[in-house]
């Protein structure tokens, strides 16, 4: 696991590399995200805002937010 969070959320696998991506293909795929992770993935990959106000604007736990982060990611690698 990365060291972008600071929360007790593991994950099986490495974290999906989108540093490949422009800024443009970036904001691209994460448009093309199912609603429910598109706003924490627009938030944290495109906006640059930090993770407590990110959950606290959209009501939900930080783990949550890391999680459905982590599924926005892997969508997009699969999609790239």
């Amino acid at each position: 696991m990365s060291n972008e969070f600071d929360l007790d959320v593991t994950f099986e696998d490495d974290e999906p590399d989108l540093s490949k991506l422009t800024p443009d293909q970036l904001k691209a795929a994460v448009e093309a995200l199912p609603e429910a992770i598109r706003s924490v993935a627009r938030g944290v990959l495109i906006e640059k805002r930090t993770m407590s106000d990110i959950s606290q604007d959209l009501g939900i736990r930080q783990a949550e937010l890391v999680t459905r982060l982590r599924r926005a990611k892997q969508f997009i690698a699969a999609q790239s």
